[in-house]
This record gives structure tokens, sequence and C-alpha cells, in this order.
């Protein structure tokens, strides 16, 4: 019996030294791969975030970006309004020149590169949209950093996947490092950027992408930690630990409060950018303009409440050290879904990640007040409530629980309020997944006709083209060109441009066999034939996307 386990344990370790003989390198050399678009988007963050401080130094002239708030509240009442009007310009000439639409790449067009496009994104538009963003931030936007940083990072992944000519597979999972090394470097959030790469833009936890995802974060917060060391981006007081269990059911509440704001606050984006458009149409205002109208609107505001400019870490501090009043605290909140509003409808740029932060601590923060201010004796501290809700809000925005969960400890560091954090974010993200499609990337992607929200199944007949799954006139299995003309005199076509998306309901509606696939000619001209598309091809083709899909998410 000992011979035969010795036998066994020799040949495993034969098959092991040939697996690593035969397979190890390639493995490594991806991983290899994989720690080099880490340090290149972990660079390329830094760099964005430098960027941002010293354009914001030199246009508004102080010392430290992080108090912009206050320094800005004394400077001239003109300059703070014609700051966010140059930046609006100056963007609206880069988006205007280098975008086909004025429209700025974020995290959104990541997760859709990420489903739709076998891992890539677009890269001049991604660099313009880069270059748009830094110049919000810097000159009194009132958006985030992470937005433009995870698609910069994509840019970087892209263009690595094309020089290697990646598969599907392997360019979304270098797409997912690149993004996780971008966070982690924005952050200091080793963690949350390798899960926020998986439960946000690949949208599964399969185990094949996770020992490289791990790697690229890992070098992604070694170079923040390299350049501002190992502290985390907010400071909390002491003493905010959870006073009693029977304090829980408030945080459960607080996340149904995050999570109806969340989805007030979405919306208002929403409504604020259709308004823009319906505006912009009817003064027949230049796409080139449409920023610095914006500008203008944002530098109106930032004269009274300078608390809007950039990403907010000064007044999300104050929120989470209550160093706020209620009413303080209250208005701060509505102001700054304003602002939000108006630079994402202005198409100035930025992200919505570091805004739903603020907003969070502040809503967390006026419910800790009055929560504390009617239950005294059983209450801890409202910061707790402001920690709390900076979690439960973003984590609705983005609809990611377990990243935000987890970037939220990581940003200010305090373990210890787990319980809390965690019953404000399931209740939030509960109520604000019912209120809008799931968060606010996939939300976007609804709104461009994208359905990604529902999942696999009903975003991937979009990715076949009619053209590519019909059968030729010339194939010797397809239906007679008299049979096609039927067809096509009986209304059963489909251009041959179209998607599945546009096929399959006709299928379902018609139960036919086919569809004459056609190239419509000028007015008055016959449609050119191309060919016929049938409904088993169809479904084949819809079967094999999903059981791949389901082998990647499985692997």
């Amino acid at each position: 019996m000992i011979s035969g386990q010795i036998r066994d344990v020799v040949s495993v370790c034969r098959e092991g030294w040939t697996a690593l003989r035969e397979k190890g390198p390639g493995q490594i050399q991806f991983w290899f791969i994989a720690l080099l678009i880490g340090i290149a988007a972990g660079f390329a963050a830094l760099f964005f975030r430098k960027g941002i401080t010293w354009l914001q130094t030199t246009l508004y002239g102080t010392d430290d970006v992080r108090t912009i708030h206050s320094f800005a509240a004394s400077l001239d009442w003109w300059w703070v309004l014609l700051i966010p009007i140059g930046g609006g310009l100056v963007v609206g000439v880069i988006l205007n020149h280098f975008t086909d639409d004025g429209r700025v790449r974020s995290v959104a067009d990541v997760i859709e590169g990420a489903a739709l496009r076998d891992g890539r994104v677009e890269k001049r538009a991604g660099l313009a949209s880069a270059l748009a963003s830094l110049i919000t931030l810097s000159s009194g936007g009132s958006t985030g950093r992470e937005g433009p940083v995870v698609h910069l990072a994509a840019v970087i992944s892209s263009w690595v996947s094309d020089r290697i000519d990646a598969s599907g597979i392997t360019a979304r999972d270098l797409l997912g490092c690149a993004v996780a090394a971008a966070v982690s470097a924005s952050f200091n959030a080793p963690i949350a950027g390798a899960l926020f790469a998986l439960e946000v833009v690949l949208r599964h936890f399969a185990v094949h992408a996770f020992a490289p995802i791990v790697i690229a974060s890992a070098a992604g917060t070694v170079i923040n930690r390299l350049e501002f060391g190992d502290v985390t981006e907010f400071a909390l007081p002491s003493g905010s630990a959870l006073a009693f269990y029977v304090e829980l059911p408030a945080f459960l509440i607080l996340g149904l409060v995050c999570g109806l704001v969340a989805a007030l606050f979405m919306r208002s984006v929403f409504w604020a950018d259709d308004m823009g458009t319906h505006i912009q149409k009817s003064v027949r205002l230049p796409r080139v303009l449409r920023p610095a109208v914006a500008g203008a609107i944002l530098g109106g505001i930032a004269i009274f409440y300078p608390h809007i400019i950039g990403v907010g870490y000064e007044t999300t501090s104050a929120a989470l050290t209550g160093s706020l009043l209620l009413h303080e605290a209250i208005v701060f909140t509505v102001i700054k879904v304003i602002a939000v509003a108006v630079t994402m409808a202005g198409r100035m740029g930025g992200g919505i990640f570091s805004p739903s932060l603020m907003i969070g601590a502040l809503t967390g923060l006026a419910f800790g007040t009055i929560a504390t201010g009617i239950f005294p004796e059983v209450s801890g501290s409202e910061t707790l409530y402001a920690l709390a809700g900076m979690g439960a809000l973003a984590a609705a925005v983005l609809g990611a629980p377990i990243s935000t969960t987890l970037i939220v400890f990581e940003l200010t560091g305090d373990w210890q309020t787990g319980l809390a954090v965690m019953v404000a974010v399931s209740t939030s993200t509960a109520l604000a997944s019912r209120l809008v499609d799931h968060s606010f990337f996939l939300s976007q992607l609804e709104r461009k006709g994208i359905h990604l929200a529902a999942g696999p199944q009903a975003y991937l007949l979009a990715m076949f083209r009619v053209s590519n799954v019909m059968r030729k006139p010339d194939d010797p299995t397809c239906v007679p060109p008299d049979e096609i003309w039927a067809a096509i005199e009986d209304g059963h076509y489909i251009e041959g441009n179209a998607t599945l998306e546009g096929a399959m309901p006709i299928f379902e509606r018609t139960n036919r066999r086919f569809l004459a696939v056609v190239r419509m000619g000028e007015e008055g001209e016959p449609p050119e034939i191309m060919g016929a598309l049938f409904q088993v091809d169809a479904l084949k083709a819809y079967n094999r996307a999903l059981a791949a899909t389901a082998a990647e998410e499985h692997s």
C-alpha cells in the first residue's frame, strides 16, 4: 500500500512538471503582461491625479488642493466664475474634435467594451476624454477622477490586446487587470480595486481571471504608496464604533434612505442630460459650447457654494469627522447633486464615484445627527452614520456592494464598523436596484439601447450581424431566389447590417423558417438580395455565444 502511494505521488509530480514545462511559460508570460499593464495603468492613474493637482494649483493659486473649497471662498467672485467657463471652452474644443458625438468616455463604455467588444475600448476618444476630464476636474467641474482613470487604463489594455492579437477572453482579463490597477492606484485600495474589476467591469468572478487581476491591483497599489505612502484618503475620529446592536435597525433605515437618495441622484443626472440636449436643440447651441454653458452655471453656484469644486474630499472629510451642522449637510447634499447633474449634462467629463462618496457621507451625517438626537442613550457617534451612508449610497450608485464596502474600509482604515456599513449597503442596493437598471453605469448603457442589466441572454444577440449569420444565394443550402423574393413581397425581410436582436422578434412573431436579407437601395429602387437568414442558424449562433459566456464565467 505504501509503495502504491509513493508511485501515485511520483506520477502526480511528473504530471505537474510536464504541465509546468508545457503550459507554465505561457501562463507566466500572461501574468508578466498583466503585471506590466498593472504598472502602466498605475502610473497613468498617478499622473492623472498629479496633473489635476498641478493644474488646479495653477488655476486657483492654492498650495493644498485638499482644501480647495476653503481657499476658493476667499477668491474674487469673477475668478471663481471664469475658471469653469474657460475650462468648459477647452473641453468643448477637445471633445468636438476628437469624438464623433461630443461625449466623454467613462466606466460605462469600459463595461460595454468588456461585454460586446472583446475587451476593447475606443483609444482616440478615450485619450481625449481623459484630457477633457482632467481639465474639468481642475477647473471647477463637480465629478470624480475614477471614471476617466478607469477608461484611460482600458485604453492601455486595448492597445496591448491589439498588439498581441488577444482573444476575447484574454483581452477581457487584461482589461480587468488595467481597471484593477487604476482603481488601486487612485485610492490605495488593492482589495477593492481587484473586486471592482471583477464585480463591475467583467461582471463575473471567474477563477482564471483572479490571479492576474490581483497581481495588477497590487502593482497599482505599490505605485500609489511609493508616491503617497501607506496612508488612507480620509482620517476618521476615534470612538466611532457601534454603541449597541439595538442600533442596527437604524442602519437598515439609513440604507433605505441612501437607496432613495441614490436613485434620485441618478435620475437627476439623466434628467439633466435630457434637458440639456433639448435646450441645445431648441436654441441651436453649437455642440462645442455646451460644456462652457455648464461651466458658467457651475461657476455661478461655486461663488456661493465652493464645496462643489472638484472631487470634494474636503467636504467629505468634514462630514466623516462630524464638522458640519445638520442644515449644512442637507444643503450641501442638494447643491452637490445639482452640480454633478450640471457637469454631466454639460458633457464635461469625470466620474460618479467620488461625488457618490460625498453625497453619501453628507446624507449619513444628516441622518445620524437626527437619529442620535432622538435616541441618544442607545446611539453611537453620528460620524459612524456618515461612514455607513458613504458606503451605502456609493454602492447603490455603482451597483457594486462588495467592492464598494471594501473600498470604504480601505479609504478610511476603519474595519471595526463593518457590520453597520454592510447592513446599510444591503438595503440601499436592494432598493436602488428596483428603481433604476441596477446601477448608474448599466442605466447609461440602457439609455443607449444596450441591455446589459438583463444579463447575457439579453445582449448577446446584439453581437451578431445578420450578414455574418445568413446564407448567401450561392450557398447550396440556401432557398431559391424566387422564395426570397416572395418573402420580401410579404414583408418578411431584414437589412444585412441589422443584428439578431432585431431578427429574433420577427421569427417569434411570424414563425417563419427564414427571413430575406436585403440591402436597401435608393428611393424607388428595388432592394438588393444579400441572402437568407434561417432561424436555426440564428439559434445556433446564439447558443454558441451563451455556451462560451458560461464557460468563461465558470472557468
